[in-house]
Order: C-alpha cells, then structure tokens, then sequence
C-alpha cells in the first residue's frame, strides 16, 4: 500500500528546495551592480569644458560617481577615438557624434543631445566694439577688420561657408587665422594676434583679456548641439544615471551659467 507522501510548501508555491524561487516574468531582470569606485571616463571638445566640470563636480556630490573628463579639440578628441583609444563618453558636436557612430567607433543608438550652443564674436579687452546687430552690420564688421580668427571646429566650417555666401572668400583669404586644434581663438585676440574673434560663446565667455561683443544675428547666426555617445562593448550600469542627470531639468542652469541652451 502506498502512503500519501507530504507536500512541501514551497513547491507547492512554485518553489524547489534544490532550484530556489521560480522566475517570476513580470519582474525586471536583476541590473549589476554598480562600481562607483572607478571613474568614469569621457573625453570632450573644449566648448564643453567648462560645463562638463560643473555638471561633473554636481554629480559627484549628489551620487558619489566621479566623472573624469579630458577636454581636448575637437578634431584631435574624434581621431583618438577612431584610433581605439577608449572612453565611457565621448561628447563633441552632434554631427561628430553621428560619424562616429556610423564608423562604428561609437556605439549605435547611444547619442544623447546635451545642449546648444551659439556662435560669438569677441574684440581684445578695451577695443572698440563693432556693431554686429544685423547680418549686414556683421559682413561690414568682418570686411574692416585687419585680421580674423576662428577654430577647426563647427563654428570655423560655418565662417567659412558664412564668407563665401557673403562673396568674400578671396577677399578675407590673406586676413583669415585658424586657431590649431585646442588653442581658445580667444587667447589669439587677447594677445592682439587677431582682431577679431569668432568661437562658439562658452569657449570665449570665461576668457580674460577679450570683450564678448555678441552672438551671430539673423542669418548668420549658428547653433551647434553637443552630444554623447559611448564606445561599443559592455555597457556600464553607471552610464544610464549620469545621462539622465546631464540631460534632465537639474542641469538647465549649469548649462545656461556656461552660455548654452538644454538640448
């Protein structure tokens, strides 16, 4: 005859004593936990420099996540990361962003939009200031100055597409300075080496020795988004929560102390 054997309780609830619980399919899987010990690492353009500190130092003491951020050119930050050299973050003009995730240098689908950003205009401290309120005010402006400068970065292309439009490529060709990669246009108008400056207004806002005299009007005027994107491979966990903060609400004012706009 056989006995009627007990049940456990737990199987009976859908548990083994051998396996543990059943998975339960409504419940989000288990995230890893994250390693706040390691930094995290990014490398920017120096348009961002200044912006990515504050945010950086914001988030560090609401989370104790540090940021670590290498602020280089441009040019140079999108050739290091096409060169390998890897990063948690990489931010830089959205349209760098884009070539480097369509390289597959960067991740796809990983661009988050972090702010915008206008293009000024700058003379040495204590210089006359131009009128630039109009396009045309702006074109005579440029056309009077001895010398011009502007960057490699998007800011330049756009000077450049800028004089063309206006007719005068040739004219301005023998005036025009390019700033290498990194160096602040700012610091060429400061030492009286160009006489007037173009960079995007965080770059040339917190420099000593120029007077900002405004952004680019009307037509004329170009605004560059800045992004993140990260590099392919595993993804740390500590990623997702900085984003969040760097585009959320609570960033608006760093962002707009530093002469942008919330993207």
């Amino acid at each position: 005859m056989f006995k009627n054997r007990p049940i456990d309780d737990a199987a009976g609830q859908g548990e083994s004593p051998d396996r543990g619980p059943a998975p339960d399919p409504e419940r989000p899987p288990r995230q890893p936990p994250r390693d706040m010990s390691h930094p995290i690492t990014c490398i920017s353009s120096m348009a961002t420099r200044q912006v990515l500190a504050e945010l950086a130092a914001a988030y560090a003491q609401r989370s104790g996540q540090t940021l670590t951020v290498e602020s280089v050119g441009g040019v140079d930050a999108a050739r290091r990361v096409q060169a390998g050299e890897r990063f948690d973050l990489v931010v830089l003009a959205s349209d760098a962003i884009d070539k480097l995730i369509a390289g597959g240098y960067l991740a796809a689908g990983s661009r988050v939009d972090l702010v915008r950003s206008p293009v000024a205009v700058a003379v040495r401290a204590g210089a006359p200031r131009p009128e630039i309120g109009s396009e045309a005010a702006l074109k005579q402006a440029v056309r009077a100055a001895r010398s011009i400068g502007f960057s490699t970065g998007p800011s330049g292309t756009h000077l450049l597409r800028l004089f063309e439009r206006w007719g005068l490529g040739t004219e301005l060709k023998e005036r025009i300075v390019q700033a290498p990669p990194g160096v602040p246009v700012g610091s060429l108008v400061a030492r009286g080496e160009v006489e007037l400056g173009f960079q995007q207004l965080a770059e040339l806002m917190h420099l000593d020795g120029i007077t900002v005299v405004g952004t680019l009007p009307g037509d004329a005027a170009f605004i560059t988004t800045f992004s993140a994107g990260r590099c392919p491979g595993p993804v740390r966990p500590e990623l997702a929560p900085l984003l969040a903060f760097m585009s959320s609400a609570d960033a608006d004012a760093a962002k707009r102390r530093h002469g942008m706009d919330p993207a």
